[in-house]
């Protein structure tokens, strides 16, 4: 009896069952064509799908032409492992959107600081990301005056949308607030 206790005690233990990668969702499946066509107004004449890795997270991206001026860029964050490490998508989010905060006064005074001078900022039209209600978790607006991106997190993954081709912030605000409530929709 003891020697197959011991026998037992030496084999080797059976794998523990590794939970299977969660599957990076495919931004271009987020919208359909219907989607583009009630808040755009326009048809999708194309869509071009990618990946990028970017500060420790896998993007899914879609273009979706429209053969207009109009046109949406969608992304979707998913972890990946970095040198053993896992960026999450609410962790980047927490950085990126929350701890920034921080820093604000500081930036401030820089900005200040610039205007004193008579020093032309680089980025002079850039805004301060901007709370979004109304979609997800939490969203966020961050732009400039021209072009811009809605950043919306809802659970432990984010999306952004971005609409091309009309130059009211506000409209372009509130189309990419449309699609990100479709988007979310579908997103798994």
């Amino acid at each position: 009896m003891l020697q197959v206790l011991i026998l037992a005690l030496l084999a080797p233990a059976p794998a523990a069952k590794q939970p299977p990668a969660a599957k990076q969702p495919d931004a271009c499946a987020l919208l359909t064509d219907a989607d583009v066509r009630t808040v755009l107004g326009v048809t999708v004449k194309e869509r071009q799908p990618g990946t990028q890795q970017a500060r420790g997270l896998l993007l899914s991206q879609c273009y979706l032409g429209t053969g207009t001026p109009r046109s949406v860029s969608i992304a979707v964050a998913g972890n990946i492992r970095s040198g053993g490490k896992t960026v999450t998508p609410r962790a980047f989010w927490r950085d990126q959107f929350h701890g920034r905060d921080e820093h604000a006064s500081e930036r401030k005074g820089e900005k200040r600081d610039a205007a004193r001078k008579g020093e032309k900022r680089e980025q002079e039209d850039e805004t301060e990301a901007r709370p979004i209600g109304g979609v997800g978790d939490e969203a966020f607006w961050s732009g400039t005056r021209v072009a811009g991106a809605l950043y919306v997190l809802r659970g432990n993954t984010f999306i952004r949308v971005s609409v091309g081709g009309i130059s009211d912030e506000k409209e372009r605000v509130e189309k990419s607030r449309q699609l990100a409530v479709a988007a979310l929709a579908r997103l798994q």
